[in-house]
This record gives C-alpha cells, sequence and structure tokens, in this order.
C-alpha cells in the first residue's frame, strides 16, 4: 500500500515590518524574507482544493502576521504556526523560517535568519 505525503510552501515571501527588540527598529522598520512549508498526509486527490492546503491561505497568514509588530522573530513565527494548524489541524509538520535583510548591526551582515519547526504528536 502506498503512503504518500504532500509538502505545500511559499518560499522568498517578502515583507517590509516593524519587527525588532530595539525601539528604532520598530520605528524604521526592517525587510524580510519568510519561508512557510507544511507537510500532510494528502485527504485524497479528487483535484479539489479542500483536500490540500491552499498557498494562497499561507500567504495571508504570513502577511497578517507580518503587520503584528513583535519584539523577537520567534514570536512572529510562533505565531505563523499558530494560524496554520488553526486552518489546517491536518498537517503533521510546519517550518516556518524568517530573514531579516541587512540587520542594523556593524558590519555587512546580509541577514540574520531564526527558524521555527512544529510536528504533530500523531
Amino acid at each position: 500500500m502506498s503512503h504518500f505525503k504532500q509538502t505545500v510552501a511559499l518560499k522568498d515571501v517578502k515583507c517590509f515590518a516593524l519587527h525588532g527588540y530595539y525601539p528604532e527598529e520598530q520605528l524604521v522598520g526592517n525587510h524580510f524574507v519568510v519561508d512557510l512549508v507544511t507537510e500532510f498526509t494528502p485527504q485524497g486527490f479528487d483535484d479539489e482544493l479542500a483536500q490540500t492546503v491552499n498557498y494562497e491561505d499561507l500567504n495571508h497568514i504570513i502577511l497578517e502576521e507580518m503587520k503584528h509588530t513583535q519584539k523577537l522573530l520567534e514570536t512572529v513565527l510562533k505565531n505563523i504556526i499558530s494560524k496554520v494548524i488553526e486552518l489546517y489541524p491536518f498537517v503533521e509538520m510546519v517550518n516556518v523560517s524568517m530573514k531579516k535583510l541587512n540587520p542594523p548591526m556593524p558590519g555587512q551582515i546580509g541577514h540574520s535568519f531564526v527558524k521555527l519547526s512544529y510536528t504533530s504528536a500523531k
């Protein structure tokens, strides 16, 4: 018997947001790039959107959560994962990562990076 795993993901979702630990970061803002990957056992293959994760929903979740200023990127990632699980309780794994482009610190830094992963207890 075959056992399928399906991945639905968005890569390189570009956003401008006011996240940052320091008050000046929350005033000036920064550019961010988000990757979101979901994995699950397919609910079926009848060519209906209801049988899968809709990446338009994933995009909406990312863009909405990026609007809510947080001190820590980890908080933003946790909120994104929570919304994905709430909308799609059948997902078995969610990985979300965020790059903060050119973080405001000495030196030439391309980006900082934070990743958070969820795996269901099933």
